[in-house]
Protein backbone atom coordinates (compact mmCIF):
# COMPACT_ATOMS: atom_id res chain seq x y z
CA UNK A 1 0.00 0.00 0.00
CA UNK A 2 0.98 3.43 -1.00
CA UNK A 3 -0.06 6.66 1.33
CA UNK A 4 1.75 10.38 1.40
CA UNK A 5 4.67 8.94 -0.15
CA UNK A 6 5.28 6.09 1.98
CA UNK A 7 5.44 2.93 0.76
CA UNK A 8 3.61 0.67 4.10
CA UNK A 9 2.56 -2.87 5.22
CA UNK A 10 -0.36 -3.30 7.23
CA UNK A 11 -1.97 -6.23 9.34
CA UNK A 12 -4.70 -6.23 11.17
CA UNK A 13 -5.20 -7.55 14.98
CA UNK A 14 -5.96 -11.25 15.03
CA UNK A 15 -7.79 -10.84 17.93
CA UNK A 16 -11.05 -8.28 17.50
CA UNK A 17 -11.15 -7.75 21.07
CA UNK A 18 -6.91 -6.82 20.71
CA UNK A 19 -6.32 -2.94 20.32
CA UNK A 20 -2.65 -2.94 20.29
CA UNK A 21 -1.08 -1.53 17.39
CA UNK A 22 3.03 -1.78 16.88
CA UNK A 23 4.62 0.82 14.43
CA UNK A 24 7.16 -0.72 13.09
CA UNK A 25 10.32 1.20 11.74
CA UNK A 26 13.25 -0.90 10.14
CA UNK A 27 17.32 -0.28 10.27
CA UNK A 28 19.20 1.26 7.18
CA UNK A 29 18.35 -1.00 3.91
CA UNK A 30 15.29 -2.59 5.43
CA UNK A 31 11.91 -2.38 4.63
CA UNK A 32 8.44 -2.66 5.49
CA UNK A 33 8.71 -6.46 5.97
CA UNK A 34 11.97 -6.55 8.21
CA UNK A 35 10.42 -6.35 11.09
CA UNK A 36 7.34 -8.22 11.17
CA UNK A 37 8.81 -11.62 12.41
CA UNK A 38 10.40 -9.59 15.64
CA UNK A 39 6.55 -8.19 15.85
CA UNK A 40 5.09 -11.77 15.67
CA UNK A 41 7.31 -12.71 18.69
CA UNK A 42 6.88 -9.86 20.93
CA UNK A 43 2.99 -9.13 19.91
CA UNK A 44 1.40 -11.78 17.72
CA UNK A 45 -1.91 -10.56 18.70
CA UNK A 46 -1.55 -7.01 17.84
CA UNK A 47 -2.22 -4.84 14.43
CA UNK A 48 1.36 -3.62 13.04
CA UNK A 49 1.63 -0.60 10.24
CA UNK A 50 4.89 -0.85 8.74
CA UNK A 51 6.37 1.69 6.61
CA UNK A 52 9.08 2.41 4.43
CA UNK A 53 11.79 4.67 5.13
CA UNK A 54 11.32 6.91 1.94
CA UNK A 55 15.65 8.10 1.92
CA UNK A 56 17.72 6.39 0.23
CA UNK A 57 21.20 5.89 0.52
CA UNK A 58 23.46 4.00 -1.55
CA UNK A 59 19.99 2.46 -2.42
CA UNK A 60 19.20 1.51 0.95
CA UNK A 61 16.40 2.85 2.75
CA UNK A 62 16.25 4.82 5.69
CA UNK A 63 13.93 7.46 7.69
CA UNK A 64 16.07 10.28 7.42
CA UNK A 65 19.00 11.23 5.78
CA UNK A 66 22.68 11.24 8.08
CA UNK A 67 26.10 13.32 7.27
CA UNK A 68 28.51 9.98 8.22
CA UNK A 69 27.86 7.16 10.41
CA UNK A 70 27.09 8.54 13.89
CA UNK A 71 26.28 12.30 12.53
CA UNK A 72 22.74 12.91 11.61
CA UNK A 73 20.90 15.26 9.44
CA UNK A 74 19.40 17.20 12.12
CA UNK A 75 17.30 19.07 9.56
CA UNK A 76 16.63 16.21 7.57
CA UNK A 77 15.74 14.82 10.82
CA UNK A 78 13.25 17.10 11.93
CA UNK A 79 11.41 17.19 8.55
CA UNK A 80 11.44 13.24 7.78
CA UNK A 81 9.80 13.38 11.44
CA UNK A 82 6.58 15.39 10.80
CA UNK A 83 6.40 13.46 7.43
CA UNK A 84 6.22 10.54 9.39
CA UNK A 85 3.87 11.99 11.87
CA UNK A 86 1.21 12.67 8.82
CA UNK A 87 1.94 9.35 7.32
CA UNK A 88 1.23 8.17 10.64
CA UNK A 89 -1.78 10.03 11.87
CA UNK A 90 -3.24 9.60 7.92
CA UNK A 91 -2.71 5.56 8.52
CA UNK A 92 -4.25 5.08 11.61
CA UNK A 93 -7.80 7.16 10.39
CA UNK A 94 -7.44 5.05 6.98
CA UNK A 95 -7.31 2.03 9.62
CA UNK A 96 -9.13 2.39 12.55
CA UNK A 97 -6.02 2.58 14.72
CA UNK A 98 -6.56 4.41 17.85
CA UNK A 99 -3.34 6.20 18.78
CA UNK A 100 -3.82 5.77 23.09
CA UNK A 101 -2.88 1.71 21.79
CA UNK A 102 0.08 2.62 19.62
CA UNK A 103 3.73 1.65 20.01
CA UNK A 104 6.45 2.06 18.26
CA UNK A 105 8.84 -0.69 18.01
CA UNK A 106 12.44 0.62 16.02
CA UNK A 107 15.96 -0.47 15.23
CA UNK A 108 18.53 1.28 14.39
CA UNK A 109 17.68 4.56 11.95
CA UNK A 110 13.99 3.06 12.85
CA UNK A 111 14.66 3.79 16.57
CA UNK A 112 15.96 7.26 16.00
CA UNK A 113 13.16 7.92 13.77
CA UNK A 114 10.80 6.33 16.67
CA UNK A 115 12.13 8.55 19.78
CA UNK A 116 12.06 11.56 17.56
CA UNK A 117 8.71 10.93 16.14
CA UNK A 118 8.10 10.61 19.77
CA UNK A 119 9.53 13.78 21.22
CA UNK A 120 7.49 15.58 18.04
CA UNK A 121 3.94 14.23 18.42
CA UNK A 122 3.51 12.64 21.58
CA UNK A 123 -0.50 11.78 20.88
CA UNK A 124 0.26 9.28 17.77
CA UNK A 125 2.07 7.33 20.46
CA UNK A 126 1.43 5.06 23.54
CA UNK A 127 4.68 4.49 23.95
CA UNK A 128 8.00 3.16 21.93
CA UNK A 129 10.44 0.14 22.23
CA UNK A 130 14.08 1.58 20.74
CA UNK A 131 16.60 -0.67 19.89
CA UNK A 132 19.73 0.28 19.45
CA UNK A 133 19.17 3.88 19.43
CA UNK A 134 21.17 7.19 19.66
CA UNK A 135 21.04 10.33 21.07
CA UNK A 136 23.56 12.95 19.54
CA UNK A 137 22.74 15.85 22.08
CA UNK A 138 19.64 16.18 24.19
CA UNK A 139 16.97 18.60 22.95
CA UNK A 140 16.65 21.77 24.38
CA UNK A 141 12.62 21.50 25.14
CA UNK A 142 10.94 18.04 26.06
CA UNK A 143 7.06 17.50 25.50
CA UNK A 144 5.26 16.08 28.60
CA UNK A 145 5.91 12.37 28.03
CA UNK A 146 3.80 11.40 31.29
CA UNK A 147 1.84 8.31 30.80
CA UNK A 148 4.20 6.64 27.98
CA UNK A 149 6.35 3.60 28.62
CA UNK A 150 9.92 3.75 26.90
CA UNK A 151 12.09 0.35 26.50
CA UNK A 152 15.75 1.21 25.60
CA UNK A 153 17.98 -1.60 24.13
CA UNK A 154 21.55 -1.07 24.01
CA UNK A 155 23.82 -3.80 22.56
CA UNK A 156 27.29 -3.49 25.01
CA UNK A 157 29.48 -3.58 22.48
CA UNK A 158 27.69 -1.79 19.81
CA UNK A 159 30.58 0.38 17.83
CA UNK A 160 27.56 1.98 15.75
CA UNK A 161 25.23 2.88 18.76
CA UNK A 162 27.66 3.12 21.78
CA UNK A 163 25.38 1.92 25.14
CA UNK A 164 26.27 6.03 26.54
CA UNK A 165 23.78 6.98 24.16
CA UNK A 166 21.09 4.61 25.21
CA UNK A 167 21.75 5.67 28.77
CA UNK A 168 21.51 9.81 27.28
CA UNK A 169 18.43 8.86 25.83
CA UNK A 170 16.82 6.91 28.77
CA UNK A 171 17.70 10.09 30.60
CA UNK A 172 16.12 12.09 28.80
CA UNK A 173 12.90 10.40 28.12
CA UNK A 174 12.68 9.97 31.85
CA UNK A 175 12.96 13.62 32.46
CA UNK A 176 10.06 14.18 30.08
CA UNK A 177 7.66 11.78 32.87
CA UNK A 178 7.97 8.29 30.59
CA UNK A 179 8.22 5.58 32.83
CA UNK A 180 11.85 4.21 31.21
CA UNK A 181 13.36 0.68 31.11
CA UNK A 182 16.87 0.51 29.78
CA UNK A 183 18.46 -2.80 29.26
CA UNK A 184 21.95 -3.81 27.97
CA UNK A 185 22.02 -6.72 25.83
CA UNK A 186 25.50 -8.90 25.57
CA UNK A 187 25.57 -7.96 21.90
CA UNK A 188 27.07 -5.78 19.37
CA UNK A 189 24.94 -3.50 17.16
CA UNK A 190 22.74 -7.04 15.40
CA UNK A 191 19.20 -7.81 17.56
CA UNK A 192 20.07 -11.17 19.38
CA UNK A 193 17.82 -13.12 21.72
CA UNK A 194 18.65 -11.80 24.44
CA UNK A 195 17.22 -8.14 22.60
CA UNK A 196 13.79 -10.30 21.81
CA UNK A 197 13.41 -11.44 25.34
CA UNK A 198 13.87 -8.36 26.83
CA UNK A 199 11.01 -7.00 24.54
CA UNK A 200 8.72 -9.96 25.60
CA UNK A 201 9.20 -9.07 29.06
CA UNK A 202 8.50 -5.51 28.95
CA UNK A 203 5.47 -5.97 26.90
CA UNK A 204 4.37 -8.60 28.65
CA UNK A 205 4.32 -6.25 31.83
CA UNK A 206 2.39 -3.32 30.27
CA UNK A 207 -0.41 -2.66 32.31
Amino acid sequence: MNALGFTYRFEPARDPACRDTLLLLHGTGGDENDLMPLAEMVAPDAARLSPRGTVLEHGMPRYFRRIAEGVFDLEDLRLRTLELGAFVEHSFAAHGVDPRHVVALGYSNGANIGWSLLLARPELLAGAALLRPMLPAVPAALPDLGGRRVLVVAGESDPIAPPEHAARLSAALASAGAAVTRHVSRAAHELVREDVEALQSWWNARG
